[in-house]
């Protein structure tokens, strides 16, 4: 059976300003997501469901998923603050969506097929795609799968990251320290930045691109976590249900074990508005050294 790609692209980038997923940056006006599709149909994929907002579904179909139904399937969900399961309402003044949570589970209805999670705005390359399409093939009963990268290949030159460094014990995941301000120094050494303190890494660390590998089963596991966080925090303003924290809290209680597959590929993705040159220049080159082709869609 062939894997899914599941894209969630729901979301807008705030740091970036505007509608990344909707951003040029290939040498023929493609985007990054185009990539990931073009990469994923080269590894086996033979399905994508883009997790999108209702009100850009027809800019949406119009400047990306049209330019590959007859490559590969394609299927929309959409992820809204009022889809809830039943019971629950939106507290009033909350005017967002619930998190990465809540975007895999509006594509229940769209997969039954092991599929592979990931954001709407990076680039993974070629080998994540390959790698994980083979992860699916030795997983284990309730076992998922993760594409782990190498911090110093995730790093933008143009301000602080936020990553998810991995810790891993044969091969397996332990849990995810989320360091939300990571920054190269003057000196060139990696730190984060937590509470005033700045501690080095070695860049070497595996870190989480939120590139997940799931069974279809996995959903069923959603609605009911899905439920247990809005009984805890659904009457909150802000509050959201992010990937790695169900993953942890699986992990924890034993449901599941997270194979992690380790990849020295360079990621890239367009997190300020000054990393946007440099990428267009990486893609260009892949272009030119036949990585891709001229054009993605003929």
């Amino acid at each position: 059976m062939k894997p899914t790609l599941l894209i969630m692209a729901a979301g807008m980038g705030s740091r970036y300003g505007g509608l990344k997923q909707l951003d040029p940056v290939g040498p023929n006006n493609e985007t990054l997501l185009e990539y990931s599709i073009y990469d994923a149909i080269q590894a086996g994929f033979g399905k994508v469901v883009f997790v999108i907002r209702r009100d850009f579904e027809d800019a949406f179909k119009e400047q990306v998923g049209s330019k590959f139904t007859d490559k590969i399937d394609v299927r929309y969900a959409f992820q809204s603050l009022e889809d809830l399961p039943e019971g629950f309402t939106v507290p009033a003044g909350r005017t967002k969506p619930w998190g990465t949570g809540q975007a895999v589970l509006a594509a229940k209805d769209r997969i039954n097929e092991p599929f592979c999670v990931q954001n709407a705005d990076d680039f993974y390359g070629a080998e994540a795609y390959r790698t994980i399409a083979e992860g699916f093939q030795s997983l284990e009963g309730s076992d998922s799968c993760m594409v782990g990268y190498r911090l110093k290949n995730t790093l933008s030159p143009h301000g602080s990251v936020s990553r998810g460094v991995c810790e891993i014990t044969d091969g397996y995941l332990d849990e995810v320290n989320e360091r939300t301000e990571i920054i190269t120094n003057a000196e060139g050494t990696v730190q984060f930045i937590e509470d005033g303190t700045a501690t080095d890494m070695t860049g070497d660390e595996i870190v989480s691109m939120n590139f997940w590998g799931f069974a279809p089963e996995f959903f069923q596991t959603l609605e009911e976590k899905f439920i247990e966080f809005l009984q805890a925090k659904g009457g909150e303003l802000k509050s959201e249900w992010y990937i790695p924290d169900i993953v942890t809290r699986m992990m924890e209680n034993g449901e599941t074990r997270i194979r992690i597959l380790s990849s020295d590929a360079q990621w890239f993705g367009v997190t300020y508005p000054e990393d946007r040159p440099a990428v267009v220049e990486a893609l260009q080159k892949m272009h030119d050294q036949g990585t891709y082709p001229s054009k993605l869609w003929k």
